[in-house]
């Protein structure tokens, strides 16, 4: 659990750090145009995934105790893609940058519900 946390913290951390720096990274690499103000909010998109990587290394010094951070990162892991599958399917985003769902959120999904689980099932359950 503790190794599943402290990567995906240090992932969330490079990922984030690289889109509030170079915003027009991913966003060209998808074939992507954005204006400024798009720009600006794909920064706090980044800032934001950043500090959940704050917040999964600090669930990493005891996973079970620290359960709700690691619900409410499951929870946007989830939700991130439905968002993601809306917004393509009504053409306002490439298919093309659905690549992203499987680093940012889908290969989460396990260790997240294992650790949930693990929560869930030790003495006491989630308190």
């Amino acid at each position: 659990m503790r190794h599943w946390l402290i990567a995906a913290g240090l992932y969330n951390l490079i990922w984030g750090l690289a889109v509030v720096l170079w915003p027009k990274g991913l966003v060209e690499l998808a074939g992507l145009e954005m204006t400024a103000a798009g720009l600006a909010i794909w920064q706090c998109l980044g800032m934001v995934i950043g500090v959940y990587g704050v917040g999964y290394l600090a669930a990493s010094l005891d996973p079970l105790r620290h359960w709700p951070i690691t619900l409410v990162g499951l929870l946007g892991k989830i939700f991130g893609p439905i968002g993601f599958v809306w917004t393509a399917a009504r053409g306002e985003i490439p298919w093309a940058f659905g690549w992203t769902i499987l680093t940012n959120d889908l290969v989460w999904w396990v260790p997240f519900a294992l650790i949930l689980r693990g929560a869930w099932r030790r003495p006491g359950g989630a308190s």
